[in-house]
């Protein structure tokens, strides 16, 4: 029985006091998101193998990761691996809905990839699209809503930003061949991770020729990196074009007054091939997690050429991971209380009155109630409700029945009240009584 008791590798339990985090991380995006009008969505984690695999899709490097299956009907499939090719397919499968479409879904996406801290094969993400506007004001947004998100869950972050027409451009720069451009756009984006030489080292295991190689770690070593810079060098059309989005971008998180650092980055990529313009990854100031949290950009094209009606659907997105924030909250300080109540009651010979107590606070405030369900000595069940660090205990016994009161203790401060139960708009006043 051992042999099975186990864990598919990069995947994981999360016991209640995790899983509770999770909960209130989801929930916490959830309102941020809700406050920038953006409508619940969900899609099914089973897809078609050649949706998620068509050249519209993730490209070749994120394919060789794909849990692929089939069902009794021999129909290829597979697990998603992200959530922003179901959201394509669904506003390809709804071409009238309204526009601008400002979707959030928070759910679980899979991949056969390396396991390593706060990276596992089943995760969650959290991602914010916004489909139908070419505008700035959208990548805008989307970095606004970030910087909100990531300080209510108690965490410092910046944002790397570049363009992928930007990119493109300076690849013409160093006289890349289009058909090499992917490869070599793959291993630029390691620069900050391996450096230099670990790129030429990359570029070399993609045979990439070294006459190219040579040109490319020159620029990389003695090329502008200013955003700038690089629009007043360069006349190429890309470059240009990219620059001044970026540009644009810059300017309206400026005069938004958008707090939150946001830092040019040149040879940012990300590694899907969906990507046209803005492209962005978030990263913790402190570096507890050094590798990004979360990511997305500008796929102007994908859906429209889904659908093959001719028309543009631009789009931008942003994703966040939740269990690499997990990750992260528990390697710090988390500004959450790990706790499943508020409120324990501890019957004494009373369990139904016990049991209409709690409902009867839960009626009247939002606490969190449990009740002693396995009739322990008092000391005992005090013992339980510190271990589970709930923070007011109820003792309700024969004698409080009688007298109709109920004994309230602050299991922090170790206050104890005696409280007449008269009515049950008194609960809330009591609670706020006993934390003063």
């Amino acid at each position: 029985m051992e042999g099975i008791l186990r864990n598919v590798k990069g995947t994981r339990d999360f016991m209640p006091e995790e899983q509770g985090l999770r909960n209130t991380i989801r929930r916490t995006l959830e309102e941020v998101f809700a406050s920038h009008g953006c409508k619940p969505l969900e899609t099914p984690m089973l897809q078609h193998y050649d949706l998620l695999a068509s050249k519209y899709g993730g490209g070749a490097e994120i394919l060789k990761e794909v849990y692929r299956l089939t069902d009794q009907g021999e129909r290829d499939l597979a697990l998603r691996y992200d959530l922003t090719v179901p959201l394509a397919k669904v506003v390809g499968m709804n071409p009238e809905m309204r526009l601008p479409f400002k979707r959030y879904e928070i759910g679980k996406v899979f991949r056969d990839g390396p396991v390593k801290p706060g990276r596992f094969r089943e995760f969650i993400q959290c991602d914010v699209d916004i489909i139908g506007t070419t505008s700035m004001l959208a990548e805008a947004e989307l970095i606004s809503m970030t910087f909100e998100a990531f300080a209510r869950l108690g965490l410092d972050v910046y944002i790397q930003v570049n363009n992928r027409k930007l990119l493109s451009g300076l690849l013409q720069v160093m006289g890349i061949a289009e058909e090499q451009a992917a490869d070599v756009m793959l291993s630029l984006d390691k620069l900050e991770k391996i450096g230099v030489d670990g790129v030429c080292d990359d570029l070399r295991e993609r045979q990439i020729e070294e006459p190219v190689i040579a040109k490319i770690a020159d620029f990389l070593r003695n090329g502008e990196r200013s955003l700038d810079g690089l629009a007043n060098r360069y006349d190429e059309q890309l470059v240009q074009e990219g620059a001044a989005e970026l540009q644009e971008l810059f300017a309206l998180l400026q005069e938004a007054g958008v707090a939150g650092e946001v830092r040019f980055t040149p040879f940012l990529a990300r590694g899907l091939s969906i990507y046209t313009g803005t492209v962005y990854e978030i990263f913790l100031k402190d570096g507890r997690i050094t590798s990004s949290i979360g990511s997305g950009g500008r796929y102007d094209k994908i859906i429209g050429q889904f659908l093959g009606d001719g028309r543009e659907y631009p789009a931008v997105g942003i994703s966040y991971g939740l269990d690499v924030i997990l990750t992260a909250l528990t390697m710090g300080d988390s500004p959450f209380e790990a706790r499943s109540a508020d409120v324990f009651v501890i019957p004494l010979g009373t369990e139904a009155e016990a049991l209409g107590l709690a409902n009867l606070i839960r009626k009247s405030t939002s606490l969190r109630v449990e009740v002693e369900l396995m009739g322990r000595r008092l000391k005992k069940a005090l013992d339980y409700a510190n271990k589970e660090r709930i923070p007011y205990v109820l003792i309700f016994g024969e004698n409080e029945r009688a007298a109709g009161t109920v004994v309230v203790k602050n299991m922090i401060s170790g206050e104890e009240r005696t409280i007449r139960i008269k009515d049950e708009k008194d609960w809330p006043s009591i609670f706020t009584q006993m934390q003063a």
